[in-house]
């Protein structure tokens, strides 16, 4: 087996081609064509059956194995599915945990536990409890996602985290940074620059001078489609010029390689990386004449779009093909030497993946032959049963979900003649199944100390000299207090800097704690996320401001993609807990009083979405999110920073706890149940409710993730057995996510003794103008109305 030259790297010294022994650059090449044969084999095993879908970096392995001379400790790679390569040169992937994901073995991928596709990789920061490791003596790869240039904007993240504890002098000694020397190592297809997050990244990173360096790889095609249908120019480099650094304007580094020369590779790569750790320069490194010997993926062959004399040009242009010619003209190695690595290199391959194959069929083994013993118990089968069996024998390499299944039809089978054998085979398969169930689903919240969950509550304290202060003024008072607490805290979005937010919460904050910590963005949602994402995953506490709920669409793919699920597809290795604001519900205007949260509950599966119905309610969200490690959603009420709220003494100190509804007027006849900007229509509806004798117990959600974890919602269905939902999503929005949690999950049709009503907006978007909102949403009347009707349905004399 080939072995990285770790040695050399964590001396973080320049080591040129000139320096490089025989030994290193012969074990360079063995890497190329030991990844090569991985990916050559990854395509035999997909096509004969034996995984589902391969996708693999064969035609990228020089520049690879180059661009790990340059990676050091304490560095991030921020990749897409590509990397393979340079994963065997760093040491941190073996070729039986390659195969390992390639058929989804849930014991052995190391990176997502079987969760995701082959070639997405990702490293342990964090341990099982959830704590931080010490990244700064790690290589670390943050876990890729397969959205085509999703991962530009994590890497911006990722490199602002370098400035920013570069810069933050109380934030020196730590596990997460060494003076800001750390650089975020991109890795991009040329067909996917033209994602516009591409675009939004280079010019962030431009603007900002963070150590980025994107690397990319092109061999000419985005799957079937030649780069000049792609790219302006037809190169990217020449595409994105005008950002390239010029004497007195700050802006990237541009360098042009081709993919199949080792010694020129080499070379650059560290040349450029050594300036963009030194001055915090981004650099984009664009590889061409890179080659796809053998396509996109296992679901094609480029044959069916290349011409002939493409693909003859592609086999002379080889990356490995080149780099053993060099080998040999400059006199490294014979062609034997060379020949030998080549065959070495196929037998380690196919070991690896021999021994993977072998691993990954022992659990399924193991229970297909206790489920042939079941059958084997069964006497005097009868034709469903003995077919069932049939069908399991006829599996070669039986997988779990197959035996699961079989199993299942055989029990029904088994209950349905009341054979003795049901509860035996049932008591068998359940463990299994639930077994799975977990291995699958665990993670997707902390399970560990820093959960939200575990956060102490804490009530907020007033006394009779509390003052009555805008909601604004106590979010200020808070965030003075966390800014001041909190170091690693950081706030930024658009407008939230200098004027201290469109309505005034960061009022002169910046002023206070500087522009480092309290700073502005561009108009460029995606690429905020991407820096919220990033800093978070390095130990840093962001809290990036979306300016309105309406404009978290252009924001939703990192949250949905990357953010929600981090600690889902690293299967628990990984962390980043970063804090999202924004301002929505009520206001004027189709795009400033949107309330899309059915989307987002959907969207955010993953991440705590919290609704509070007042500022002083979203002070204690914040606080408990700060205490956790997990990312969370908070939108505040658009309606409310002008409202009169009571100042808390203990403003940065008491808490909200997640899925925990709060009874705000107690009643027998009807549940009022909403969030958010509604709880205050909804409590002047109450007062409307009781002149008429009709007593409403009104229920403020609070999170819509996690829901009512303690089914504190029921308990009221129990006295009231009737239930009014408010909201204002459109119908069947956040409406339908509550009805299920309550009816289905929560078994509240039980207590009801009417059918349960919700109250929405209308299916188009909320017009204009005071009338608009009125006749566009829910109104205090409105609320009225519905709880009258249910009541009066239900008592039709009482009125």
């Amino acid at each position: 087996m080939f072995k990285p030259d770790l040695a050399a790297l964590s001396e973080n010294k320049l080591r040129l081609t000139a320096d490089l022994s025989k030994e290193e650059i012969l074990n360079d090449f063995h890497i190329c064509c030991t990844s090569r044969e991985v990916s050559l084999l990854a395509r035999r095993e997909v096509l004969t059956g034996k995984a589902k879908f391969g996708i693999s970096g064969d035609g990228k392995e020089v520049p690879q194995v180059a661009m790990a001379r340059a990676f050091r400790k304490g560095d991030f790679r921020s990749g897409y599915y590509r990397d393979q390569t340079f994963m065997f040169a760093m040491g941190l992937l073996s070729i039986e945990a390659f195969f390992a994901q390639l058929y989804a073995d849930t014991s052995n991928d190391p990176f997502s536990g079987g969760r995701q596709m082959n070639a997405h990789f990702a490293t342990p920061t964090i341990d099982e409890a959830g704590n931080w490791q010490n990244t700064t003596a790690l290589y670390n790869v943050s876990a890729d996602i397969a959205p085509t240039a999703g991962q530009m904007a994590r890497a911006l993240g990722l490199a602002l985290a370098s400035k920013k504890y570069r810069n933050n002098k109380a934030l020196q000694e730590n596990n997460f940074s060494k003076n800001g020397l750390e650089v975020s190592f991109c890795t991009i297809g040329d067909a996917s620059t033209s994602e516009g997050v591409f675009w939004e990244t280079l010019n962030a990173a431009a603007v900002q001078q963070v150590p980025l360096a994107v690397f990319v790889w092109d061999d000419g095609y985005g799957i079937s489609v030649p780069k000049e249908f792609q790219t302006a120019k037809s190169s990217i480099s020449a595409a994105v010029s005008g950002l390239a650094t010029e004497e007195d304007k700050a802006g990237f580094a541009i360098y042009n390689l081709k993919g199949w020369d080792y010694s020129s590779l080499v070379d650059q790569f560290q040349l450029g990386i050594e300036r963009v750790r030194d001055r915090q320069e981004p650099a984009l490194f664009h590889v061409e004449e890179l080659t796809q010997p053998q396509g996109h993926s296992t679901s094609g062959s480029h044959e069916r779009y290349k011409s002939k004399e493409r693909l003859a040009w592609e086999k002379d242009h080889d990356c490995i093909l080149q780099m053993e010619k060099w080998i040999i003209d400059q006199g490294i190695a014979t062609e034997e030497e060379v020949s030998n690595i080549r065959k070495q290199a196929k037998k380690t391959a196919k070991a690896g993946r021999d021994a993977a194959w072998k691993a990954f069929n022992v659990p399924a083994r193991t229970y297909a032959g206790e489920l042939q013993n079941w059958y084997q118990q069964i006497t005097a089968p009868d034709t469903v049963i003995q077919q069932l069996h049939q069908d399991l024998q006829l599996h070669t390499h039986p997988q779990i979900h197959e035996i699961c299944s079989n199993a299942r039809r055989l029990a029904y089978q088994l209950r349905r003649s009341n054979h003795a054998l049901y509860p035996a085979i049932k008591a068998w398969l359940d463990p299994i199944e639930k077994t799975f169930h977990h291995k699958y689903g665990q993670h997707l919240y902390s399970e560990g100390s820093d959960s939200a969950l575990r956060v102490p509550v804490i009530s907020p304290r007033f006394s009779p000299d509390s003052p009555s202060s805008n909601g604004y003024q106590i979010l200020n008072a808070f965030f003075d207090y966390a800014l001041e607490k909190y170091p690693e805290l950081y706030a930024f979005g658009e407008d939230v800097g200098q004027i201290g937010g469109v309505n005034q919460s960061f009022a002169k904050l910046q002023e206070k704690y500087g522009e480092e910590r309290v700073f502005d963005t561009g108009i460029r949602e995606w690429t905020i996320m991407g820096q919220a994402i990033g800093m978070a995953m390095r130990g840093l506490r962001p809290i990036a401001e979306i300016q309105y709920l309406d404009y978290l669409l252009y924001g939703l793919e990192p949250l949905s993609d990357d953010l929600a699920t981090l600690r889902w597809r690293s299967n628990g290795q990984q962390k980043a807990p970063a804090i999202i604001r924004t301002r929505g519900h009520r206001l004027e205007g189709i795009w400033h009083s949107g309330s899309p949260m059915g989307m987002i509950v959907n969207a955010l599966r993953g991440m705590y979405v919290c609704v509070p119905r007042s500022m002083v309610q979203a002070v204690g969200m914040y606080n408990t999110l700060l205490q956790s490690g997990e990312p969370g959603l908070v939108i505040e009420c658009l309606n409310g920073y002008r409202r009169k709220e009571r100042m808390p003494e203990n403003i940065g100190e008491y808490t909200v706890p997640m899925g925990v509804p709060e009874t705000l007027l107690t009643g027998d006849d009807l549940t009022i149940l909403t969030y958010g900007s509604c709880v205050r229509l909804a409590e002047d509806a109450c007062e409307l409710l009781a002149q008429d004798g009709i007593r409403a117990e009104l229920v403020d959600i609070q999170t819509l993730l996690p829901f009512d974890l303690e089914h504190r919602i029921i308990a009221s269905l129990k006295k009231t057995n009737r239930l009014l939902i408010v909201d204002e999503d459109v119908p069947g929005g956040a409406s339908a996510y509550i009805l299920q949690k309550i009816v289905e999950e929560q078994n509240g049709y039980r207590y009801l003794d009417a059918a349960p009503q919700t109250l929405s907006a209308k299916a188009h978007r909320p017009a204009y103008g005071s009338d608009g909102d009125y006749f566009s949403k829910p109104s205090v009347e409105d609320i009225y109305d519905a709880a009258f009707a249910m009541v009066e349905e239900a008592e039709p004399g009482r009125f």
